[in-house]
């Protein structure tokens, strides 16, 4: 599969506080610049990493305007604009678009359960509501309820809904998934771990966690795919492979954000009814990481 509408490494950012547990813009500002200088192509901001379910829809319009301010002339700004309410996730994609996102990410309505018809009916509210393309998230592991294949295939002939977030971890789905969708509708890998997987089968890239930390090998893992080089891209990823683990040995992100406030700066505690890591989970992903720059 040929089109690549967001580029191949997409960051699921993190959203940083300060030591009151209120959004830390600057922060914000400083590691959007700082991912997309470290192989991102582009930022996914306020979804699950982001720890979307508790932010307020002014702090998540901040991250928007913080991030289009911070890299929006140079890489691909995502906003997380899906929720379990269709009228106000259409209400904050026509924001996002006002702010001058360049795409928004709609995640699979969650805890109410729609059926199939309800959620096609759900992404093309959303794709309607605006100008900007959409990338449908399916993670049925936190949302309960699985885009069928039958239904991306329906959503693929959008003319905005132009690509999937296949956080699935099911290989076959993801195959019929690409046999069926229309040729210009892109598949990203949604789980660090199944990425090269995903890219064998068709897939364009990954909307990534660990790019947080190793997005450099990432990009270069996924260049190595694009171009079919499996063997060598295989090295990267077996070699980056305990990263993968680690950062999900808890609950994401908080393995992720004791890392970031260890090797980079301070991103603050995750909001409950997240907290933060063990000392061992932290230990883990640190050793981790020192074995991945050090292989």
């Amino acid at each position: 599969m040929s089109t690549h509408p967001f580029g191949s490494v997409l960051t699921a950012m993190i959203t940083p506080f300060d030591s009151s547990g209120q959004v830390d813009y600057q922060a914000a500002w400083d590691l959007c610049r700082h991912l997309v200088s470290s192989g991102s192509d582009g930022v996914v901001v306020c979804g699950t990493t982001g720890e979307s379910p508790t932010l307020t829809n002014e702090e998540k319009l901040g991250m928007f305007r913080t991030a289009v301010e911070a890299v929006g002339d140079r890489a691909v700004v995502i906003a997380g604009t899906g929720t379990y309410n269709t009228a106000e996730s259409v209400e904050m994609t026509r924001q996002a678009q006002e702010l001058g996102c360049d795409a928004v990410m709609a995640v699979t309505p969650y805890y109410n359960k729609p059926p199939q018809e309800g959620l096609y009916r759900h992404f093309t509210a959303v794709a309607d509501a605006s100008d900007l393309p959409v990338l449908v998230y399916n993670i049925p592991g936190r949302t309960s309820r699985l885009i069928e294949v039958e239904t991306l295939v329906r959503l693929s002939h959008h003319e905005r809904i132009v690509a999937t977030k296949d956080a699935v971890e099911d290989l076959e789905f993801t195959r019929r998934t690409l046999e069926g969708v229309s040729e210009s509708f892109a598949v990203y890998s949604g789980q660090d771990s199944f990425t090269l997987a995903l890219m064998e089968l068709g897939a364009v890239g990954i909307v990534s966690v660990a790019s947080h930390l190793v997005g450099d090998q990432i990009q270069e893992m996924t260049a190595l795919a694009r171009d079919k080089e499996y063997a060598e891209a295989r090295v990267i990823h077996d070699r980056l492979m305990p990263v993968f683990e680690a950062l999900f040995l808890e609950p994401n992100p908080m393995p992720l954000k004791a890392a970031m406030t260890e090797l980079w700066r301070p991103v603050g505690d995750p909001r409950l009814p997240l907290i933060p890591p063990t000392p061992e989970t932290v230990a883990t992903l640190l050793a981790a990481l020192d074995g991945a720059q050090t292989a």
